[in-house]
């Protein structure tokens, strides 16, 4: 039996999430407006570093305010995180190809090499991409999710984050339908993965691996190393089709992570 959290202490540890929540997304706003415009995606390798690097700052303070240790709130880099971070982009860039493939059968796509794009360009699109995934896990899914987790439960604190995280990527530009059906959906699975392993370095490795491979096959808006050729009559009902099998592949991968959860819990029980 856990510790019981008063009336007082709830509403005082959820003040402190959104504190943290609202600070992180200053800083991001402050960085982003501070960064220089650079060639390819440099600019969005030091505005990765640089919010990285402040938010597990914000991760510290507020992990020592409220008496917690970095391993509390899945922060602390432990010998075999990189091994979980490894694992989890082997996962991550698993989940790109299946849906690659259904989308691929389905919508009758091809995939062409893109000739402007080289090794230097890929190099710093994966940089880009780690970075910026760490800066996230640590602002959703570190301390906030862990403290909600303490205050609400593990599915209450997934919903919360996952709709906070919407939200933030329909300040960026986002549709409402996209965030809450694509950004809340991938949010979902990457914190179950930091649940199931009580780290970020495995979220990390998935959030980098997806957000990368969608790169390489030109999923994004900056041109990737392949780029489609579908039928012009069916590009419509093709990202249906695109959204419907990112759907089922997320939560094929939450259910299996939330399995691993479940099979955890169960054996730290007395």
């Amino acid at each position: 039996m856990g510790p019981i959290i008063t009336h007082s202490k709830l509403w005082t540890g959820v003040v402190r999430v959104a504190l943290f929540t609202i600070t992180c997304v200053i800083v991001l706003i402050a960085a982003g407006a501070a960064m220089p415009r650079l060639p390819s995606q440099w600019s969005q390798v030091i505005l990765g570093v640089s919010t990285s690097v402040l938010t597990f700052g914000l991760t510290v303070l507020f992990a020592r305010w409220d008496r917690l240790a970095l391993k509390d709130v899945g922060a602390a880099i432990a010998h075999r995180s990189w091994l979980r971070l490894a694992i989890g982009f082997l996962i991550g860039f698993c989940l790109v190809g299946l849906q690659a493939s259904i989308v691929g059968v389905v919508g009758h796509v091809r995939w062409v090499r893109s000739p402007e794009v080289g090794f230097n360009a890929t190099g710093t699109a994966l940089a880009a991409y780690l970075v910026l995934s760490c800066r996230e896990e640590l602002a959703f899914r570190g301390y906030p999710l862990r403290r909600l987790d303490c205050f609400f439960g593990p599915y209450m604190a997934q919903l919360l984050i996952a709709l906070l995280f919407a939200v933030e990527h329909v300040a960026g530009g986002y549709s409402w339908i996209n965030a809450m059906l694509g950004v809340a959906t991938g949010s979902l699975l990457f914190g179950m993965a930091a649940l199931a392993t009580r780290g970020l370095a495995m979220p990390i490795g998935l959030h980098a691996a997806w957000n990368f491979g969608q790169w390489m096959i030109g999923g994004k808006e900056i041109p990737g190393l392949w780029r489609t050729i579908n039928p012009q009559e069916i590009r419509a009902p093709l990202e249906r089709v695109g959204l419907i099998s990112y759907v089922i592949v997320m939560m094929l991968a939450t259910v299996a992570f939330w399995r691993l959860y479940k099979r955890r819990m169960s054996t730290d029980r007395p």
